[in-house]
């Protein structure tokens, strides 16, 4: 047995099975006039096999060996690993033989003649780059799956994050549709890529769509695709976001936005699976993930017939509700430092640049509309209007109206304003316990007003 140790630091290791020796020498010859190229070479499979620990990128193969053909040494490889890339020569042009081996995975099959050397290295040429497009999109995928590892995107320790985190975990272990609602800029859409990059759709494509960003006359083709001459400008084929999802995820944002004539056939799509393209007859099939979002309360828009209960029950699948920031504490802090990180790393001369503690009061101290996306705002002009090495609470500039809850908003009895209260401090803290405690008022009478109002009371059941 012929056995080699590998040292080399080349870009790629080829090896050549051949038992007739001076085409061996050739083919040798030939594939080391490139420099980046490693070649050993073997006169049977068996030596070959006993040698796939050098983990080789292109192996090329002469069908007729000693001792195995062709068409079983090329099993074995790829038994051993199904990437590398098998060559096969011959000395026949058998077709059903070369249809055959490209079948089971070779990569192409040559026959011998004077041109098979030429042949030979544009086919390994190919391979190689390839090769190169597979490692870079495996990178790819693997450097996606680390940015979207939760703790990775998702920065936060509040008790309220950390319910978020829980639900997340029996998100990904299951195939159930996950409906995330949220005030805007609470980072729904990154819940969802969370979502789809931990779960076993990974490796499928993670599909987008704003609903309220797309015209509704052409929402229905963006979904569902259509076929040329459709209508007027439908030139060619498209494919819509399902058939685009499918062993993936489709993430449908702002889903309450949805025209209502449009609803019942996203419904039958998504219990159906399957969509029929708008000029089209035959149903396609799709196997994709559903996520949907909306910054509305989906329940409040069935009970002013906005939006179909049916669908508003079939996307309802397991409901994450995100905090917005005012209700998250020192998550504000931990996320403005994260922020301010991510600044220095794009300004490296800024790596000594820190948050102030009257900057940070400050920012403590500010109800964020505009949630987590205005704090990553915020932060980021801080750093550039700062010309020392800390950033102060005069450099923090907020450019939105401060949201508050305004109980002189409007004219209400007393009953109203208690009921407001009361609403507004269940959706901080969902807990009646609590609650009761912070507003110093017994549970008996928060359980009395739940009864005489119904909103009040399905936010506690929800809870």
């Amino acid at each position: 047995m012929k056995a080699y140790n590998y040292k080399s630091k080349k870009n790629i290791r080829i090896f050549i099975v051949e038992d007739e020796p001076m085409y061996c020498r050739m083919v040798k010859y030939t594939m080391e006039l490139n420099p980046d190229h490693e070649v050993y070479v073997f006169e049977t499979g068996k030596d070959c096999i006993d040698n796939l620990h050098l983990n080789p990128t292109i192996v090329s193969i002469d069908y007729s060996l000693p001792d195995m053909n062709g068409g079983e040494l090329l099993e074995k490889i790829h038994n051993y690993n199904k990437n590398i890339r098998v060559i096969v020569l011959s000395g026949q042009k058998n077709v059903s033989t070369a249809l055959d081996l490209l079948k089971k995975g070779a990569s192409d099959y040559l026959t011998k003649d004077t041109e098979t050397q030429e042949r030979l290295l544009n086919s390994v040429n190919l391979l190689k780059e390839n090769s190169s497009l597979i490692e870079e999109v495996s990178s790819l995928k693997e450097e996606l799956a680390e940015k979207y590892k939760f703790t990775n995107s998702i920065i936060g320790s509040s008790e309220p994050m950390q319910r978020i985190f829980s639900l997340l975990d029996r998100a990904v272990g299951n195939e159930i549709t996950v409906s995330i609602t949220g005030e805007t800029g609470t980072g729904k859409e990154v819940v969802a890529k969370c979502i789809h990059y931990n779960s076993s759709r990974k490796d499928g494509k993670f599909v987008a769509v704003n609903m309220s960003a797309i015209p509704k006359d052409l929402l229905e083709s963006e979904l569902f695709g259509h076929e040329k001459g459709a209508f007027t400008g439908a030139v060619a084929r498209k494919h819509g976001k399902f058939e685009l999802a499918d062993n993936g995820t489709l993430f449908l944002d702002e889903i309450g936005d949805m025209d209502l004539s449009l609803q019942v056939k996203l419904l039958r799509a998504i219990q159906e699976r399957e969509v029929t393209r708008i000029g089209g007859h035959k149903p396609i099939k799709f196997d994709a993930r559903v996520i949907v979002a909306t910054h509305k309360d989906l329940s409040e828009e069935v009970r002013k017939g906005t939006f179909r209960d049916d669908l508003y029950y079939r996307i309802l699948g397991l409901p994450i509700e995100l905090p917005p920031l005012r209700e998250r504490g020192n998550d504000v802090l931990i996320l403005a430092q994260y922020f301010l990180d991510k600044f220095k790393e794009i300004n490296p001369n800024r790596e000594n640049l820190q948050i102030a503690a009257d900057a940070k009061e400050k920012l403590l101290n500010y109800n964020y509309p505009g949630n987590v996306r205005e704090l990553k705002s915020v932060i980021e002009l801080a750093a550039v209007l700062t010309v020392g090495k800390s950033i102060k609470s005069n450099e923090i500039q907020f450019r939105s109206p401060k949201k508050t809850m305004d109980l002189l908003d409007g004219e209400m009895s007393m009953k109203e304003y208690t009921q407001k209260i009361v609403r507004h401090y269940l959706r901080k803290y969902r807990n009646v316990i609590t609650v009761s405690r912070k507003l110093d008022i017994g549970k008996s009478t928060i359980y009395k007003m739940l009864k005489e109002d119904e909103e009040l009371y399905e936010l506690v059941k929800k809870i």
